[in-house]
C-alpha cells in the first residue's frame, strides 16, 4: 500500500505532465483549427504560436504556460485509505513541483498581498477525494490559469435581459453570451466545462469537472450531447476567433453536466478554459506503479 513520501512523487509526475505535455486531442484540434483558417490571418498566427509553444515545451519538459494556474485534482481512492494523507502527499507535490519549476509560485495570501512562495495557500491546491471500490488510486489533475478563470460566468434563469428561461434552451442562451462576453479574452480557443442546477458552489465545481473530459467523448445523454455540438458549432459562427482576432476558432469543445437543483433556484455555471487545457489523469497501483489516462 501507498506511502506518504512515495505517493507524494507519484503526484509530482503527474503535475509535470499536466504543466508541460498537453493532451494529445487538444493539440490535434488546435492543428484542425489552424488549417481552417485563412493563410496570413492574424487567427492562423495565433494558432501558429500556440503550437509551436506546445512543441517547445514537450521537448524541454518545461510549463506551456506561464501561468501555470491552480491546480485542481479529483482523486478516487480504495476503502481505507486517508483523505487527510492524500491532501497531505498532493500539497507536498505542490511544493516540489514549484521547487523544480513545473509550477510557477502561485499562490498568493489576500490578507497579506505575499506570494506564499511555494505554490500552496488555503486553498490551493483544491483536492477532492473519493471513495471508490478499486483497488488503485485514480488521479485527475487539471491546472486552471487566473486569465480564464477570469472569464467564467453564473447566471440566474430565468434571465429577462437573455430572454432565457428554465429550460435547455435557456442553458444554451447563457452559454453563448458568456462565450460573446469573454471576446477573446481567458486566451480563446477556450474549453467550456458547463453545469445547470446545483448551488451557485457545487455548479462551479461540476463544471470544471467536465474539463476533463477529452474533447473527442460525447455525452452519453442524448440531449446533452446534441446541446454540446451545437453550442460548438454556434460559439464559433460568433467570428470572435483566437486571442480575439477574429476567425472561425472560438471554442475547441463543450462538455456539460447537470446536478439536482432546489425549486427557486436555478443557477447555470460556465467555467472557461484557455486553448492550454492542462489536464493529466493517471492510475496508480498498490505497488506504485502509474499507467497514464486521457
Amino acid at each position: 500500500m501507498w506511502q506518504e513520501p512515495e505517493l507524494t512523487e507519484r503526484f509530482v509526475s503527474v503535475i509535470a505532465r499536466a504543466s508541460t505535455q498537453l493532451p494529445s486531442d487538444v493539440v490535434e484540434a488546435l492543428r484542425q483549427a489552424r488549417d481552417q483558417e485563412d493563410e496570413g490571418s492574424l487567427a492562423r498566427k495565433a494558432l501558429d504560436t500556440m503550437l509551436r509553444n506546445v512543441e517547445l515545451a514537450q521537448g524541454a519538459w518545461q510549463p506551456i504556460c506561464q501561468d501555470t494556474g491552480t491546480p485542481l485534482v479529483w482523486i478516487h481512492h480504495p476503502p481505507g485509505v486517508s483523505t487527510r494523507m492524500l491532501v497531505r502527499a498532493f500539497t507536498e507535490a505542490v511544493k516540489k513541483a514549484t521547487a523544480q519549476q513545473l509550477l510557477r509560485p502561485n499562490a498568493v495570501d489576500p490578507l497579506t498581498e505575499k506570494n506564499t512562495g511555494n505554490g500552496a495557500a488555503p486553498g490551493i491546491p483544491t483536492v477532492h477525494c473519493e471513495e471508490w471500490d478499486e483497488e488503485a488510486l485514480e488521479v485527475r489533475l487539471l491546472l486552471k490559469g487566473g486569465g480564464c478563470e477570469n472569464v467564467g460566468a453564473q447566471y440566474t434563469l430565468p434571465n429577462a435581459e437573455l430572454g432565457a428561461d428554465r429550460n435547455l434552451e435557456g442553458v444554451r442562451r447563457c452559454v453563448l453570451d458568456a462565450v460573446h462576453r469573454a471576446q477573446g479574452q481567458g486566451c480563446a480557443p477556450g474549453i467550456l466545462g458547463v453545469c445547470f442546477g446545483g448551488d451557485r458552489g457545487s455548479g462551479f465545481v461540476e463544471s470544471k469537472r467536465q474539463l476533463l473530459r477529452p474533447l473527442h467523448d460525447r455525452n452519453p445523454i442524448p440531449v446533452l450531447d446534441e446541446l454540446e455540438q451545437r453550442l460548438l458549432r454556434e460559439a464559433n459562427q460568433l467570428g470572435i476567433g483566437p486571442m480575439g482576432f477574429g476567425g472561425k476558432t472560438t471554442v475547441l469543445g463543450v462538455k456539460i453536466g447537470y446536478l439536482g437543483r432546489l425549486p427557486a433556484s436555478y443557477f447555470v455555471s460556465v467555467s472557461y478554459m484557455c486553448w492550454a487545457n492542462r489536464r493529466a489523469g493517471a492510475r496508480i497501483s498498490p505497488q506504485g506503479d502509474i499507467t497514464w489516462l486521457d
